[in-house]
């Protein structure tokens, strides 16, 4: 568990829950409190005096199972005391944990799917958040990468010299959390490159007319990956609108300072939609051109297909001709022309010659020979 007391003139860390507890809400600022969902679930007593004491307020039964449950999809909650949002994150983890054994994870059930190694690696556990007034309440994966670097990135802004540079704090515990949130989402942007690099080297595979493309259980594992990422970030979209549909019915502050945060926040939501709206584009853009690949390699399969039976039946009309003459040769009888003569067997072999060249030089000029142009 990682606490972080946030003021506009610097940042304090400890990992005492019980001396938050005794010491009471802090005269100004607020106050993050970060842990594992395993932790959450086994302190949950301890965390919810601490509630009780900052805030006046406790988390209700329900939203306590939807913060530890790892399969629940993204959505929006409140009361009147407080709201809680569930963010599925689009993360890159390297090894199965109990958070992330799920439905529709890539590691799901206890095997590694095939397929391309970055679809294998997107972790898709939920991330928890309960906005209280000047508290947030924050439960993550097991060995979350996402808390960490942005707790890092968090200590380091402020830092005297990130702080010179310009570097703005979290002012409330929905800026933080729209920050938090900001960060995953930008953090599956960052795998863009790569995830398209992989399956840009499958379509490649799938065209070049020189392999046979075998791996067809990978290529459906990786659709069926695509097209649950496409729901998470449905979800995700969901309920980040209500969030921003909730933050509109607000009071109003009482000074103009607390309006223009309330102004931010807004445009601080929306520019988060605006970054899942870009990573939903992207994953059906994905699924798009999966869809297509298959769609052109069956199509190019189809007309090498054509090309062979094109060919062989012009060798076949070739023939034709050939076979008729040499039947016509071998019936039996004794009056047939040219076969008593010795030079008769040239004729006829310079007569089928001249037939066979004959249809060769019109099949080749009507194409029916030629290779199709790749």
């Amino acid at each position: 568990m990682r606490i972080f007391h946030i003021q506009t003139n610097g940042i304090s860390e400890t990992q005492d829950l019980a001396a938050l507890t005794a010491a009471g809400m802090p005269a100004q600022g607020f106050v993050w409190v970060a842990c594992a969902r395993r932790e959450f679930e086994v302190t949950q007593a301890q965390v919810q005096t601490m509630l009780q004491t900052l805030c006046g307020q406790q988390l209700v039964d329900l939203h306590i199972s939807d913060l530890i449950n790892n399969q629940l999809p993204s959505h929006y909650d409140y009361t009147s005391q407080y709201d809680v949002l569930v963010f599925r994150r689009l993360a890159a983890g390297n090894r199965p944990t109990a958070d992330m054994a799920e439905p529709g994870n890539p590691v799901a059930h206890g095997h590694t799917r095939s397929g391309p190694p970055i679809l294998r690696r997107i972790d898709t556990s939920p991330v928890g958040f309960a906005v209280f007034d000047r508290v947030l309440l924050t439960v993550h994966p097991t060995d979350c990468a996402v808390r960490d670097a942005y707790a890092s990135k968090l200590l380091q802004a402020a830092s005297a010299e990130s702080r010179a540079a310009g570097a703005r704090l979290p002012t409330s515990p929905a800026d933080l959390m729209l920050r938090v949130i900001n960060q995953m989402v930008d953090g599956f942007l960052e795998l863009r490159r790569e995830l398209t690099h992989q399956l840009d080297h499958w379509q490649t595979e799938l065209l070049n007319p020189r392999t046979r493309f075998t791996n067809w259980g990978a290529l459906l594992d990786a659709r069926l990956t695509l097209h649950y990422l496409d729901e998470v970030c449905e979800d995700q979209r969901a309920a980040l609108q209500d969030w921003i549909e909730a933050v509109k019915t607000w009071p109003d502050a009482d000074t103009a300072a607390g309006q223009r945060e309330r102004d931010l926040l807004q445009v601080r939501s929306r520019d988060v939609l605006e970054h899942i709206e870009r990573v939903v584009h992207h994953v059906r853009r994905l699924e798009q051109s999966v869809e297509t690949a298959v769609q052109m390699h069956f199509s190019v399969q189809g007309s090498r297909t054509n090309d062979i039976m094109r060919t062989l039946t012009a060798l076949t009309a070739v023939f034709l001709p050939l076979n008729l003459i040499t039947g016509f040769f071998g019936m039996n009888f004794d009056a047939l022309p040219l076969i008593h003569k010795e030079s008769g067997a040239w004729i006829a072999t310079g007569f089928m010659a001249l037939v066979a060249l004959t249809l060769v030089a019109v099949f080749w000029r009507k194409r029916y020979l030629a290779r199709s142009g790749r």
